[in-house]
Order: structure tokens, then sequence, then C-alpha cells
């Protein structure tokens, strides 16, 4: 992980101590820079868990414990200086059965939601249901039909 976050970003992958023998990777941003590299990762279809230090450092025997703070993810950010200027955050749903098929749009950041639905007893069309990165937030994820 450190490693692809280095290559994502651009930045030093360093090597501090050793477990089992073997270097520990690390790669890391300064705390102030935080939101220009996560608008980074984002804009590459990353999803981000962004963890903060609880323990103290100077009675820590090993690692500092760390907690997760705050997850983001290309489909579900809200924040001004995360999003495109110009350009809808789209979640999506679609449903179908034998009755017909029907869908729900909603951006997030503007609050946006639109629904329609259609009867109809033709399946939902193939070109539907592959993931692209028009269609899907996280386009490494597989689509299934339910």
């Amino acid at each position: 992980m450190r490693k692809r976050a280095s290559q994502l970003l651009d930045i030093s992958l360093t090597k501090r101590g050793a477990s089992a023998g073997e270097p520990i990777p690390m790669a890391g941003i300064p705390h102030h820079a935080v939101e220009n590299y996560l608008a980074k990762l984002v804009n590459q279809g990353e999803s981000v868990a962004i963890c903060e230090q609880i323990g103290d450092p100077a009675t820590s025997k090993g690692p500092v414990e760390r907690k997760v703070v705050r997850i983001v993810t290309p489909g579900t950010i809200s924040d001004e200086a995360l999003l495109q200027e110009r350009q809808d955050n789209l979640l999506a749903a679609i449903w179908q059965d034998s009755k017909g098929y029907g869908y729900a749009t909603l951006d997030i950041s503007s609050g946006r939601f639109a629904s329609a639905n259609r009867p109809t007893a033709r399946p939902w069309p193939q070109s539907c249901s592959a993931p692209t990165l028009l269609n899907c937030c996280m386009p490494r994820i597989s689509l299934k039909r339910h």
C-alpha cells in the first residue's frame, strides 16, 4: 500500500526499522498538505482512509496506535475542496424485476435527486451491466444482477 501511495502521489518511499528482518516501508505527507494529496487520490478513483495518532509516542512500545477518523471515496465526497467544479457527483441505484426496472440518482453535493421507472418485461440492456468510469464511481468493482 505504501509503495502504491508513493507512486500515485509521486512521493518518496522510505524505510525505517525492521519487522521479521525486513525493512518497514514508509510513505507520508505533511499534515498541512493532506487536502491537496487527498484530491489527487480521489481524482484517480482511489478511496482513502485517514488515520490519526491516538496513542502517546512517549509511552508506546512499537508503532503508535492510530484510528480511522475519515473515509473519502470518489462517489461520496461532499467537501468543496475535493469536488470538480461544474461536474455532478452522482450516486446511482438500479433495480430490476420481472415487471420492469427503476433507477434513482442523487447528486450529494447539490442534493438533486431524480428517479424513474419503466414497466417492461425486456431485460436490462447488456451495455448497462458493465461498469465504466461514467456509470461507476468505483471502476474496479464488478456489478452483479440480483
